[in-house]
């Protein structure tokens, strides 16, 4: 399902219902991080899904949040995202996001569709929040 942990803590890329304002983010994650903040992954598209979307390796960048785990929550805090997002089709995967404010490269954890996952409508923007309602009309 997943990589094994990497020795050194790494922070987390989210996209979908992990970043601040989505319903995930204050369920799973509210309390346990020390750090959040804007970003970017290059190489990847985003997918919506059934209620939540996927990312996958490809010719694009999508918008998301580094978060970085309190110290004495991160290995409590892998373990939880790990389970939530293996159930649903993910795999962790260790990438290079970019962060907004200055344009850093950090390397993050963070979880892609697996392959054999059924990808719904391609988000073009790449950022979930602004993604088609689902009643619009798609243009190709």
């Amino acid at each position: 399902m997943t990589a094994e942990p990497d020795p050194v803590p790494l922070p987390f890329f989210v996209y979908g219902t992990l970043r601040p304002g989505a319903y995930n983010h204050d369920r799973l994650l509210l309390g346990r991080t020390a750090a959040e903040e804007e970003a970017r992954l290059p190489g990847a598209l985003l997918y919506d899904g059934p209620g939540y979307p996927y990312a996958v390796r490809g010719e694009g960048t999508v918008a998301g949040t580094l978060v970085t785990a309190a110290p004495d929550a991160y290995g409590e805090l892998l373990g939880v995202l790990d389970r939530m997002e293996g159930d649903a089709g993910y795999e962790r995967t260790a990438v290079e996001a970019v962060r907004l404010r200055d344009g850093g490269t950090v390397r993050a954890w963070t979880y892609f569709a697996s392959p054999e996952t059924e990808l719904g409508p391609l988000v073009p923007t790449g950022d979930w929040f602004r993604r088609p309602a689902p009643d619009a009309p798609r243009t190709p």
